[in-house]
């Protein structure tokens, strides 16, 4: 029997264990879901509160993005030094902490900086828990794992938005926020209680206590323990974070950076617009937001699809396929008249589309990262990537007021996901540049 635990937990069946401490990982993924999109859920009770212009409320959503953008970049990568853990339960309160604190704002301003705040926390937090799931899965499972914990994005946004609808209908936008914050904040004693530091990471940085950790941990799982740690790397082989940035990785940290910079234009015009979309359609803010969640069910769908697939199918050819399709249906979306259940029908394919994409894209991540850079690689990724994110709803903002209709801007924001399918597609002739 090995005696290495990476080797025994990807060698033998997930237990019920590995199952739940996933599971988690979804659920914290939903809770970024709802946390990104409930400026879009707040917006138009926002901008008719306040009579915030087009173009400022475009820098409004804008702000939460670029958080996260901070956050992935500057922070996750702490997560290769600290371990998984500790940065998740700092993200949660860093989260928290900033959907209660939106609340209270009296101005765009001081919403702008809470809003950065809670960036801060998804951001970081993302990089950990793809990390997460990848580590706590056996081989057979890891692309799945990776693509379920994805899924929580739009369950989340399915969910919250559910309730988001119904708030709205009785209260004013405030009460998003103090219903995400609380539900961000009941995450913590769940962590601490169900979700243990990754045994990859422990093997990697060998703290004093590693071996009691991981044999704490393999029992948990069900799985045999081990006696003593295997022999560590030879010096000079354990690797560092800023790997990322060096050969033979730094054609991947490009290859999928920027393929994700691309990707995420074109969803997040439709993440933080939609709701204001329909609204200037001549809908409710409630129906708004319902179209939304019609979209992020389209999502959750999209990546359980993405996922089953995935086993059947190479990876990088259908994260090509559904990119590519994403744009064709943000293009379409856009020549929709004002009938909802045509609305509805388009944004649910989209979100089908542009989901898979995401899920995709963290799976060839979690894959092509070894262990000592799979959050700070991943993270750049969704950092740098997710300029996009902050760059989309501005864009898309002064294009509206600039007198472009919802058919051209729609044209011209789908582009981002079609540009990214061609960008994957010419790495996929160079094998050596996108794996590793």
């Amino acid at each position: 029997m090995s005696n290495d635990p990476r080797q025994i937990i990807g060698q033998r069946d997930m237990s019920l264990f590995q199952m739940v401490a996933v599971a988690i990982t979804i659920g914290l993924n939903a809770l970024d879901g709802f946390d990104v999109v409930s400026i879009s859920f707040a917006a138009p009770g926002i901008a008719r509160e306040w009579g915030v212009e087009q173009g400022a409320l475009g820098i409004v959503l804008s702000m939460g993005l670029l958080g996260m953008a901070a956050g992935s970049v500057l922070v996750a990568p702490v997560a290769d030094v600290i371990g998984r853990r500790p940065m998740i339960l700092l993200c949660l309160f860093a989260m928290g902490a900033g959907m209660l604190l939106s609340a209270t704002a009296g101005d765009i301003y001081m919403l702008s900086l809470w809003r950065i705040v809670t960036g801060l926390g998804i951001g970081a937090m993302l990089a950990s828990i793809t990390a997460m799931a990848a580590e706590l899965s056996n081989d057979k499972r890891k692309d799945f794992a990776v693509a379920a914990m994805s899924i929580g994005y739009p369950v989340g946004v399915v969910v919250g938005g559910s309730f988001a609808a119904w708030l709205l209908m009785r209260y004013d936008w405030r009460s998003v926020f103090i219903f995400g914050g609380i539900l961000t904040l009941i995450f913590v004693p769940l962590v601490l209680w169900r979700l243990p530091e990754s045994i990859s990471f422990l093997m990697q940085k060998r703290p004093a206590d590693a071996l009691d950790r991981i044999n704490r941990t393999l029992g948990r799982m069900g799985h045999p323990t081990i006696d003593t740690m295997p022999p560590p790397p030879e010096t000079g082989t354990q690797g560092r974070p800023t790997d990322i940035f060096r050969s033979p990785l730094l054609p991947i940290t490009l290859v999928l950076t920027g393929t994700y910079f691309l990707h995420i234009l074109t969803f997040y015009y439709m993440q933080t617009w939609l709701p204001k979309m329909i609204v200037d359609m001549g809908f409710s803010q409630s129906q708004g937001t319902g179209v939304l969640v019609w979209a992020n069910f389209g999502g959750a769908v999209g990546g359980a699809v993405l996922g089953w697939l995935a086993y059947r199918f190479g990876l990088k050819p259908l994260t090509v396929l559904v990119a590519l399709l994403t744009g064709v249906m943000v293009a379409a979306f856009g020549r929709v008249g004002p009938d909802l259940t045509l609305i509805q029908f388009a944004v649910f394919a989209a979100g089908f589309m542009w989901n898979a994409t995401i899920i995709g894209l963290y799976a060839l991540a979690a894959r092509s990262f070894p262990t000592h850079a799979r959050a700070s690689g991943t993270g750049f990724m969704i950092g740098i990537g997710r300029g996009g994110s902050v760059l989309a709803p501005i864009l898309a903002g002064f294009l509206f007021q600039a007198g472009y209709g919802l058919q051209s801007v729609s044209l011209l924001m789908a582009m981002g996901s079609i540009l990214a399918a061609l960008l994957l597609l010419v790495a996929l002739r160079r094998p050596k540049a996108a794996e590793a």
